[in-house]
């Protein structure tokens, strides 16, 4: 199960303190967890206005979500801000997987 993130401060403090690595599909923030809170990573699953529509936005944000389920990882340690491009809503799953699992792994965050 992931663990999301919900509060804007908490997704603020992420972008300023965050390592960012991003393809043509998606942007991946990532900084390790704050030691008071433990070992539990979480996830913020993102689609800006640049990425279409209501419709779009919500179904880049869905797409994300299941590639992140669909790659299992490990996000212990780990703060993690998935950022959807506009093409991300669009293209196959398993290019959008590879996409995901690249930024991830130039991150630290999984290994290859």
């Amino acid at each position: 199960m992931l663990r999301t993130i919900k509060s804007s401060g908490e997704i603020d403090a992420l972008f300023r303190r965050g390592s960012r690595a991003a393809n043509n599909h998606v942007v991946v923030i990532a900084a390790p967890t704050e030691p008071e809170r433990g070992p539990v990573g979480r996830v913020v699953f993102i689609a800006g206005k640049k990425s279409g529509n209501a419709v779009f936005r919500s179904r880049g944000r869905r797409v994300l979500r299941a590639a992140a389920v669909r790659l299992q990882a490990d996000w212990s340690g780990w703060d993690v801000a998935l950022i959807a491009r506009p093409s991300a809503a669009t293209i196959p799953p398993q290019v959008l997987d590879a996409a995901l699992k690249a930024a991830l792994t130039r991150l630290g965050v999984m290994e290859q």
